[in-house]
């Protein structure tokens, strides 16, 4: 039975930051944690993280932002280098708050930002828990059906509530009845905005420059990752049908100090499946006990 869940009151504010604007949620006192929500159709920062928001505000200053092409803000992603360009967004926002430092929590295409961020300018991030994060090993083996049922949401006849209800109950989570209709209707309207049709923030590398792309999109091929002094803890569902649960051996083989935690019978959405779990791991290692 799923325990019920309850927001806290959270502060609203819009930031300009490099000419876009970015929607942000606040909640909490203390240390700086910001949380950043997966790429799927229709998603947003509170919704990805609505199990963990209120007991993580209990010890820390919750910021949780729609990234760039979701949600309240700016639409459009760079998708000649959509990590980079969804990291450069997130570190001029803590500039915008006046943070020279934060935590970062990032599930899937969050932690594929929270990723770069950091071996972009490591100084910026006290310490980093990964959830089945997108771009590792990548180069490495085909798609999974998961990314390829994502990347092919507003391909083809389009985007629709059929396709996207398919995504989430068949590859998103483990135990479908975990979703309620109300979640994907409200996910689904948010994924037909004509803003976001116009310009889907996570598509399949094209034209001309696609393979140096893809190349960069696999982290596994970047050499700062063995020399990444940010302690990180990454969390992989052992049953992820969007991004293989192999790719969490992979990030702990190479980076210098990352802890790995592999959740039983458990999807790609670990924070929101095993939230309990979830929250218990994230406090306990944000506030440096391992």
């Amino acid at each position: 039975m799923t325990m019920p869940y309850a927001l806290p009151v959270m502060q609203e504010t819009t930031y300009d930051v490099n000419g876009k604007k970015i929607f942000v949620a606040e909640a909490g006192d203390g240390p700086a944690l910001l949380l950043l929500h997966g790429g799927g159709p229709g998603a947003s920062g509170v919704s990805n993280y609505v199990r963990n928001i209120g007991a993580l505000a209990k010890e820390y200053r919750v910021i949780v932002p729609d990234l760039p092409g979701y949600g309240r803000s700016t639409k459009g992603v760079d998708g000649s280098d959509p990590f980079g360009y969804l990291a450069d967004h997130i570190r001029g926002l803590l500039d915008e708050l006046g943070l020279d430092k934060a935590h970062m929590v990032g599930n899937s295409y969050g932690a594929a930002c929270a990723l770069r961020l950091a071996l972009d300018t490591p100084g910026r991030l006290d310490r980093m828990v990964l959830m089945g994060p997108g771009g590792v090993g990548t180069t490495r083996a085909l798609p999974t059906a998961g990314l390829n049922s994502l990347l092919d949401y507003y391909r083809g006849e389009g985007p629709s509530r059929l396709k996207l209800e398919k995504f989430i109950r068949n590859y998103l989570v483990f135990n479908a009845a975990d979703i309620p209709d109300s979640a994907i209707e409200e996910r689904y309207r948010a994924s037909i905005d004509p803003e976001v049709v116009a310009a889907p923030p996570l598509t399949r590398p094209s034209g001309p420059g696609a393979a140096r792309t893809v190349w960069r999109m696999d982290f596994t091929r970047d050499p700062r990752l063995k020399r990444l002094p940010v302690p990180t803890l990454v969390m992989w569902g052992a049953a992820d049908k969007v991004n293989r649960p192999s790719g969490g051996r992979m990030l702990a083989d190479r980076m210098p100090d990352c802890d790995l935690y592999v959740a039983a019978n458990t999807g790609h959405w670990v924070q929101f499946e095993r939230a309990e779990l979830f929250n218990r791991m994230c406090a306990d290692f944000l506030a440096g006990h391992r």
